[in-house]
């Protein structure tokens, strides 16, 4: 990338919206330009926006204050989506086929986009995860090429309410923000995390946020599951702040005592933790407090993983986010949901360069946003910022984008973990409605050739039973003529 040349993210959570701004290298390393981050908790819930006022004037002053840093106009961004509502449902689409049929990328497609079509009531389907297809009695994840007389693809629709969704793009439309993608985040985070071999051997990938924990299982390379629990961290702080406390409070106490597991043998009876300066807290009770709310959690992950899954996680359970800091953290992971393996993601797999303490504080507090700027792939700068300059006005250097496709990309094209653009899904809409249109056409054609056929059919038959209709009776006639002849005879 040239020097004014970058890409920006933003990440949408329930405690900050961050966005940042980088260069990718050519040796595969990406140079952290800029980052900017808003409390969000006053109008983002459980990664959800319900406020959108609030968050567009959020993502505004996100914008300009990267603008700032960086001396140059932002003139479009990359998206993360994630939030309480996103969950993965599990779908299959057969196809009977004629007898020695050999299955095209064209039938896979087509397969694909009836899945894609599927309405599931108030629900939007962002992506779509293939599982594997079955060809005849035989499972394949790439069928192209069999020859079969059967196909039937399965597949694991990842949906989110349709008013969250509109909410989070009003807010981007409301701030003027053009978005040139946008991604499903923990997709983005898996990518930037995972190993090939966790993903290929099976691994569950655990998300300790604020206000939510998502749990991505994976198998195979394939994303097998994907479920979003509404408790996080914060849930723990509340907790504490039951304790006659302010949150503000609670919270320090939990970053300075709180651990995921305490063996009852440690554990001091007369040890009490300072509130403030005249007020204390029992440590037993304190303990009590956060170790149950985090088994909850645990325990909440450990059933969202699927059974047939279970068992066979042999890159075991990663824990990321902010949450995964607790102390004793693995060893809790490790005792409820009896799986051994347990690696906290501290840090993305890629190399980073960056002066900020909070990337550098390798927290995984940042993995998200770092994944979805690995995954951006559009020049986002435009012209040289003037300090007259409105912080949407033209600039006369603005850098020309490459243009968005003129029809909907199928779902092979858009690739895992890409949501399609209210303008994609638009002219998917408008192209199945002609293929719809095309096939009713090519039917009714059919329809009418095949009526005709048997019109024809119809009439030579009656023609052929006309006509022996007519020999049978010139038989019975000639017959009875010669009966008579032969009695005027006798």
């Amino acid at each position: 990338m040239a020097e004014k040349d970058f890409i920006v993210a933003i990440e949408l959570g329930s405690s900050k919206v961050t966005g940042i701004a980088g260069q990718k290298k050519t040796d595969g390393s990406i140079s952290v330009l800029a980052l900017a981050k808003e409390d969000s908790s006053s109008f983002i819930r459980k990664g959800v926006v319900y406020n959108i006022d609030k968050t567009a004037q959020c993502l505004m002053t996100i914008v300009k204050r990267l603008e700032a840093q960086l001396k140059t106009q932002i003139t479009q961004v990359f998206v993360g989506v994630g939030g309480q509502s996103i969950r993965g449902v599990r779908n299959v689409v057969a196809k009977d086929l004629e007898p020695d049929t050999i299955i095209t990328q064209e039938m896979v497609v087509d397969l694909m986009e009836a899945n894609r079509n599927l309405d599931y009531p108030d629900q939007k389907i962002l992506d779509v995860a293939e599982q594997e297809y079955k060809v005849d009695t035989q499972l394949q994840l790439d069928p192209v090429g069999i020859r079969a007389s059967h196909l039937e693809g399965n597949y694991l629709n990842i949906l989110e309410r349709k008013s969250f969704f509109q909410n989070l793009n009003k807010c981007f439309e409301t701030a003027k923000i053009k978005v040139v993608e946008m991604y499903l985040a923990p997709l983005a985070l898996a990518n930037a995390v995972l190993t090939e071999a966790e993903k290929r051997s099976g691994c569950a990938l655990v998300d300790i946020g604020a206000d939510t924990t998502t749990v991505s299982v994976f198998s195979k390379n394939v994303l097998r599951h994907l479920a979003v629990i509404p408790l996080g961290s914060n849930n723990i702080t509340k907790d504490i702040a039951s304790l006659q406390m302010e949150e503000s409070e609670a919270e320090k106490m939990k970053l300075k005592y709180a651990s995921a597991y305490t063996d009852n043998n440690e554990i001091d009876d007369n040890l009490k933790y300072p509130i403030d300066q005249d007020r204390q807290v029992e440590c037993r009770k304190f303990i009590d407090i956060v170790e149950g709310r985090l088994e909850e959690i645990i325990l909440n992950v450990r059933e969202q993983i699927p059974n047939e899954y279970y068992d066979k996680l042999l890159g075991g359970i990663i824990l990321t986010g902010g949450g995964s800091n607790m102390k004793n953290i693995e060893k809790a992971f490790a005792i409820h949901t009896r799986i051994e393996k347990i690696r906290i993601a501290k840090f993305v797999t890629m190399s980073i360069n960056s002066s900020s303490d909070l990337i550098k504080a390798h927290n995984g507090m940042v993995n998200t946003l770092l994944g979805l700027l690995a995954k951006g792939y559009i020049n986002c700068a435009g012209g040289e910022l003037k300090a007259t300059n409105d912080l949407f006005s033209e600039s006369e250097n603005v850098v020309s984008t490459p243009e968005k496709p003129d029809r909907a990309r199928t779902a092979q094209e858009a690739g895992p973990g890409v949501i399609r653009t209210e303008a994609e899904e638009k002219q998917a809409e408008e192209e199945a409605r002609r293929k719809r249109e095309e096939q009713e056409r090519k039917r009714r054609e059919e329809e009418e050739k095949a009526a005709e056929e048997e019109r024809l059919r119809a009439a030579e038959i009656e023609r052929i039973r006309r006509e022996k209709s007519f020999i049978n009776r010139l038989r019975k006639k000639l017959s009875k003529f010669g009966e008579d002849m032969f009695k005027v005879e006798e």
